[in-house]
């Protein structure tokens, strides 16, 4: 399958690190102009200066803004007013004890997962379907199919992210747009190996098999019994946000090694 988006602008959002920055280099792979975007203008340069280095003429740029705020995201809209695909990949996730959350902590949450996204949409959507032809993707979470107990309100938010998804699709059928969402599992991003560093220098692992520990561990219905690559969920991203793709809408794709026990 030859993936070709050359004609096509690609708006990532948190795309300087982990699974955003993979997808945004898989889209700008298979010929997309991609805007990254972070907050972190240093970070932000590096991740464009990276995905600018592959062995192929990209056409990617950076943005550096924070889409957590409402005025963020109107500026970027302002900005790059016309896009193609977005990919609403913001999020941010943190363990937490149910008990100890404020309402300040499940604020943020729902501010950076659920509505950076619903902001976007708002502002792409409809310049999509005057086009006639687009793709929004939201990265949720397996968290928000097994809510974890020590995640309730990052659980909550993906569940979240799952519902919006849905929603919009059925708001915009018809008109040549496709909106899914994509569950990762536990996945070896900067985030996640940041989480696990302590570990694994206490006990003399690399992060993979600290990784590996963790998924055996805290998700033991995993099939694959590995933590995912941020490269294999960008993968199925890319694929979501292809001309392939045009059959599928209103979908929840799972790349989450099988820790979901069900058989949808």
């Amino acid at each position: 399958m030859q993936i070709d988006l050359s004609d096509k602008t690609a708006v990532v959002s948190g795309s300087s690190a982990g699974i955003g920055f993979a997808i945004a280099k898989g889209l700008a792979w298979a010929g997309a102009r991609v805007i990254v975007t972070g907050r972190d203008a240093d970070k932000l340069d590096a991740a464009v200066k990276e995905i600018a280095t592959l062995e192929r003429e990209v056409n990617v740029e950076g943005y550096a803004v924070d889409l957590s705020t409402a005025e963020g995201c109107a500026e970027l809209i302002q900005a790059h007013p016309a896009a193609d695909i977005l990919v609403n990949n913001l999020g941010i996730f943190e363990q937490k004890n149910a008990f100890e959350l404020t309402d300040a902590d499940w604020q943020r949450m729902f501010d950076v997962n659920v509505m950076s996204g619903v902001r976007l949409s708002k502002g792409y959507l409809p310049r999509m379907i005057d086009k006639g032809w687009g793709r929004v993707l939201f990265l949720s979470s397996e968290s928000g199919r097994a809510i974890p107990a020590d995640m309730l309100h990052y659980g909550v938010s993906k569940a979240a992210v799952l519902a919006v998804s849905r929603g919009l699709a059925k708001r915009v059928a018809g008109h040549g747009v496709t909106v899914n969402a994509v569950l990762p599992g536990p996945t070896l991003s900067e985030g996640v190996a940041a989480m696990l560093a302590e570990d694994a220098e206490e006990n003399g692992k690399d992060l993979e098999a600290a990784a590996t520990d963790f998924v055996r561990a805290a998700r033991p219905t995993s099939l694959l019994g590995r933590a995912t690559s941020i490269e294999e969920v960008a993968n199925l991203a890319v694929y979501l946000c292809s001309r392939q793709a045009s059959g599928t809408t209103g979908a929840a794709m799972r790349v989450d090694g099988g820790v979901v026990d069900d058989i949808t």
